[in-house]
């Protein structure tokens, strides 16, 4: 758990965001969908294990934590570091109660449009106040990491990476799917992620992967040629998101497309090094990664990078016309997702970068590129 010294930066960093938006307060949600629980743990150090649970910052005051009443033993609660905790019936009404009681004229809601429970907004929208999503305004409050959480982050991209290292380890011709992804999660476990792991996959023949991402098939075996990339993503114990995964193909070669876009990700991998920095715009820094990948005909089926953080996916975002201007600080999964013209095949591979004053810092240390399932860990 975060210290008293950083809990009181995160706050006074939300608390400066409130003031600049003229809101009264913010209500945080989170729940239990992999990566949507950050931001309730990045204000109070609470993980959230089943259902959900919302953290009321003022602008002046003291912060509170609320819970479902059927909740109080699915966490650790005494693990939060907020002292006001409170087990609601039905939280909805008592966040209702608080911001009328407050006099709060405008407040902000973190998860409005994606995580905060149905039953509870219908309390709310009937209450004196006026709320307004306040997803971006949040995010860019807690985008810039302190020296403690980019530690945590390094953490997060080492378990990942060892992830990957285990994975290749196991890979192997006529294993099925799952038999080789299944070593990866037990090593997350083991590293202190509990269930703060996303791991899927992206599979095809004849040295290609269809652009979908599945489940690993405990049914389907790998056959020679298949390309197989492991879509790792975890938090470790100090519960900030990385991003780190590569493409396998054994017994065969990658396609012709597979092997242009790994082309353009070498290139796009340099270019990062000198364009993700301090001052740059989203906007600018898409273009310059997305060059290549165009130049070779492929179009990009999802956003070409994310801020992350103790939520999986937060703002800004890289892609195009966004122009946020990037910090010091920063950090971002950048994933070109490479699809063929015809959208019959595509390759997409993740790393998790730090922005600095210079340029970007590839935190994971796997080479950028197709392996063969011979190659040894380092």
């Amino acid at each position: 758990m975060a210290d008293s010294a950083e809990m009181e930066r995160r706050y006074s960093r939300i608390r400066a965001a409130l003031a600049e938006s003229g809101l009264d307060a913010a209500i945080v949600a989170g729940n239990e969908y992999t990566g949507f629980e950050g931001a309730v743990t990045y204000l109070s150090g609470f993980v959230v294990v089943h259902r959900y649970a919302y953290v009321v910052i003022p602008r002046e005051g003291e912060p509170a934590i609320v819970f479902p009443s059927e909740a109080r033993y699915v966490g650790e609660h005494e693990t939060a570091s907020i002292e006001e905790q409170v087990f609601a019936d039905r939280p909805g009404d008592w966040l209702r109660d608080r911001i009328e009681s407050s006099g709060w004229e405008r407040v902000g809601v973190y998860g409005l449009d994606y995580v905060m429970a149905v039953r509870d907004y219908q309390q709310l929208a009937g209450c004196s106040a006026e709320l307004t999503s306040w997803d971006v305004e949040f995010d860019l409050a807690r985008a810039v990491k302190s020296p403690a959480e980019i530690e945590s982050v390094r953490d997060s991209v080492r378990i990942n990476a060892e992830g990957f290292w285990t994975f290749l380890e196991a890979y192997e011709v006529g294993k099925t799917e799952a038999d080789i992804l299944a070593p990866c999660e037990k090593l997350f476990v083991e590293e202190g992620c509990g269930r703060l792991t996303m791991d899927m996959v992206l599979v095809g023949e004849n040295g290609s992967a269809t652009p979908e991402f599945r489940i690993a098939s405990s049914k389907r075996r790998i056959a020679p040629g298949d390309l197989c990339l492991p879509s790792l993503e975890v938090a470790g114990p100090g519960g900030h998101w990385a991003e780190v995964s590569r493409a396998v193909v054994a017994g065969g070669k990658p396609s012709a497309h597979a092997l242009s876009m790994e082309e353009a990700y070498g290139e796009y991998y340099e270019i990062a090094k000198k364009d993700l920095k301090h001052g740059a715009t989203a906007h600018d820094v898409h273009r310059a990664i997305a060059k290549g990948f165009a130049e070779r005909g492929a179009k990009l089926g999802h956003v070409t990078g994310h801020s992350i953080g103790m939520t999986m996916i937060e703002y800004p975002k890289i892609g195009e016309g966004l122009e946020t201007v990037l910090e010091e600080g920063m950090v971002f999964s950048i994933h070109p997702h490479a699809i063929s013209p015809d959208g019959s095949e595509c390759l997409y591979m993740q790393d998790t970068w730090l922005v600095t004053r210079d340029g970007g810092e590839p935190l994971a240390d796997v080479p950028l590129r197709i392996f063969d399932a011979s190659e040894s860990r380092p």
